[in-house]
């Protein structure tokens, strides 16, 4: 019986959370102003809102460049840029050229905090737009956060056609796709609850003495 009462009340728990989680997706809508960054970066998917999205925020100057990662590695920066660029604006032409970089490596939302850390470290960035779907922004935060505990986030919140967030339950492919997302979500918020508590690591080697004329790290 125990065991009973203990298992509803973690499915009571899980099913608050999706909905919570569902309406957080169903409210985020892109800011009428955003923010101005130092940079932007847009995370890839199935579909090339997001993209789209990303490549007008670098045109109207509010990121001095643009990162687009997870790009298939099959993809070349030629055919990138005939995908986004449909139209002969000067502007666009001009921003793609100097200031978008495609990363190849990540291959999910881990991968693109990965890709994205030594970007902006590597550039000295603080602040960053993150462009991608609406119903993914919220994992796609935490693993960036992990990543780059310095850099201020502001998120751009996209939606496409893979998910309507208010009426997410009437389609069983959304239904499916939101459950999904919302159970990665909670499985990396619980990850990263419990890095927090670990102890730091100790070094498997003692460090040697400096020697006394040696000069340390600038601080």
């Amino acid at each position: 019986m125990r065991t009973f009462l203990i298992l509803l009340i973690l499915l009571a728990a899980w099913g608050a959370g999706l909905l919570a989680f569902a309406n957080r997706v169903a409210n985020s809508t892109p800011p009428p102003d955003p923010p101005q960054a130092d940079a932007i970066v847009a995370l890839t998917g199935a579909s090339l809102i997001r993209l789209e999205a990303a490549e007008a925020l670098l045109e109207e100057g509010l990121g001095r460049r643009l990162l687009i990662s997870g790009v298939n590695r099959e993809t070349t920066r030629k055919q990138m840029r005939a995908t986004l660029i449909t139209d002969k604006r000067a502007s666009a032409d001009r921003a793609f050229d100097c200031c978008v970089d495609l990363g190849f490596q990540a291959e999910n939302t881990l991968g693109n905090a990965r890709e994205t850390a030594p970007w902006v470290a590597r550039h000295r960035y603080r602040t960053l737009i993150v462009v991608t779907a609406d119903y993914h922004m919220p994992r796609a935060l935490l693993e960036l956060h992990a990543a780059m505990p310095g850099v201020v986030l502001y998120p751009f919140p996209v939606a496409t056609e893979a998910v309507d967030a208010r009426r997410w339950w009437a389609s069983p492919d959304q239904a499916r796709r939101l459950v999904v997302e919302y159970c990665k979500y909670v499985v990396i918020l619980l990850r990263n609850e419990l890095l927090s508590f670990s102890p730091p690591r100790q070094p498997t080697h003692a460090t040697p003495p400096a020697p006394a004329n040696a000069v340390g790290p600038a601080s």
